[in-house]
């Protein structure tokens, strides 16, 4: 076996490290001369993008509480009216749909936009703050944070609860399980589509925190992913972390920005891709929704 020169080597190894940084370059990602594409702004604020698997998207328009859905040929079709002020869904296995809904600060199981379970109504006895934002593991097992936000159509004044924390919901269960209790406002969350892993956005502390997803559901291994806040979350093929509020910030697997998307818009809430191929990444952004191709997919 021929030996390899030490230049032939260095060149070999310069060339890997070139290959790896345009590979994180924003154009690996978008069209950098394309912006998001305003689909339609009839709405108060929307929220809590999710898609099935046909990749029809499925968003909430908080404050008239009402939930929508994007059709994968361009359709935008009311699903519910009187949808418990659903903030973030999530499209189970079933194809139902799994909303936080916090009018009174549960979650629910909607099915084909007509029928409604309320999973879970209270922890320990006491009102929730108000469930925000959802993922589901591939074993069924829902997490959910709950920060709390005051609502005009509440009555209370105060949250019940003494933190403002994270929880899942066993398959099956119906009794929440408190899983993080140090975090200042969580907000946005999503796992990598293997369950080992969860990320969580701290919009109160401007953080973003990454977990080790036990046997048991419990979480472990606490760091900083990031050191900025955001509202909603997801994440792409690649393992990078799309964070949502002033416009789009990519985040590689490693934690380093490597993309920005301007929205015209005061404020994106939320995000996640979809479309028939999930190479659309969909934007709820104020009174809002955007689209933009991708050349990458989503993975939830």
């Amino acid at each position: 076996m021929k030996k390899m020169s030490f230049k032939k080597t260095a060149l070999l190894a310069l060339l890997a490290i070139s290959a790896t940084k345009v590979s994180a370059q924003p154009h690996a990602l978008f069209d950098t001369l394309e912006k998001p594409k305003l689909i339609s702004k009839v709405f108060a604020f929307t929220e809590g993008p999710a898609v099935d698997k046909k990749g029809n998207i499925f968003f909430t328009d908080q404050p008239n509480n009402k939930i929508w859905e994007y059709k994968t040929d361009g359709q935008l079709v009311l699903y519910m009216e009187n949808a418990g002020r659903a903030n973030g869904t999530y499209v189970d296995k079933k194809g139902n749909l799994i909303a936080c809904a916090d009018e009174h600060d549960e979650l629910w199981l909607i099915k084909n936009g007509k029928k409604k379970k309320v999973l879970l109504g209270d922890y320990k006895g006491k009102l929730l703050n108000g469930p925000n934002d959802l993922w589901i593991h591939p074993n069924g097992d829902i997490y959910f944070t709950d920060p709390y936000y005051q609502r005009p159509w509440w009555t209370r004044t105060k949250p019940d609860q003494d933190g403002q924390k994270i929880y899942y919901l066993p398959k099956g269960k119906t009794e929440a399980i408190m899983l993080e209790d140090s975090l200042k406002k969580p907000n946005g969350i999503v796992g990598s589509p293997d369950g080992k892993f969860l990320y969580v956005a701290d919009i109160g502390g401007n953080k973003i925190y990454k977990y080790d997803i036990k046997e048991d559901g419990t979480l472990s291994g606490r760091r900083v992913f990031a050191d900025k806040g955001a509202d909603g979350i997801t994440l792409d093929e690649r393992g990078n972390l799309y964070l949502a509020g002033n416009g789009v910030t990519v985040f590689d697997p490693q934690g380093v920005q490597i993309a920005h998307i301007d929205v015209p818009e005061p404020w994106t809430a939320n995000l996640c891709f979809g479309g028939k191929n999930r190479d659309v990444l969909f934007l709820t952004a104020s009174k809002a929704i955007y689209t933009m191709q991708m050349r990458v997919k989503g993975v939830e």
